[in-house]
């Protein structure tokens, strides 16, 4: 199982997949209707990174407020400083197995610009091999250069992103 110290590299690992699903399962009993997606590097067939699932959540935008309570009621953190005006953040640590894995929840509204980056970057990237390869090659760098500064780690992946943000936008726009 994958090492939960904050800023570690991971292998890809097929069981991303399952531990998505298994929590899918778990917020679709919680939110009807909302549209669910498996994001960021767990999403990535071959993108290691630091072994976190990421999950955005979709719902109308006058429901985020209620959504909100929702999450915090069944055990998941929000972080106020991990969003932005269109996102909130929330963490949640979850059993598996003998092990634990970090889960990280993106909540957003149906036409956010937050939502439609994110599925972008994500299809974008599985897409792309080579940028698979450039993306993994930047996010070790970025362990070694923030030693454990979230921050500076952020910072170090941040160009790289924006590109890629760009590029898939360009190509995944209405």
């Amino acid at each position: 199982m994958a090492d939960l110290k904050k800023y570690s590299f991971n292998k890809y690992s097929e069981k991303y997949v399952l531990l998505f699903n298994r929590e899918k399962n778990k917020l679709k009993k919680i939110f009807t209707g909302a549209e669910i997606e498996h994001v960021g590097s767990s999403s990535i067939k071959g993108l290691g990174g630091k072994g976190i699932i990421d999950v955005a959540i979709s719902v109308p935008k006058n429901q985020i407020q209620n959504s909100i309570k929702k999450l915090e009621k069944n055990g998941y953190d929000l972080r106020p400083n991990g969003g932005d005006k269109e996102r909130f953040f929330f963490q949640k640590v979850i059993k598996y197995k003998r092990n634990e894995r970090r889960v990280h929840i993106q909540l957003t509204h149906s036409n956010s610009e937050t939502w439609k980056s994110l599925l972008a970057v994500r299809d974008y990237l599985r897409k792309n091999p080579k940028l698979i390869e450039d993306y993994e090659r930047i996010k070790k760098e970025a362990i070694k250069h923030a030693d454990g500064e979230g921050k500076k780690y952020r910072e170090y992946k941040k160009s790289f992103l924006q590109k890629i943000e760009n590029l898939a936008l360009k190509e995944y726009s209405d």
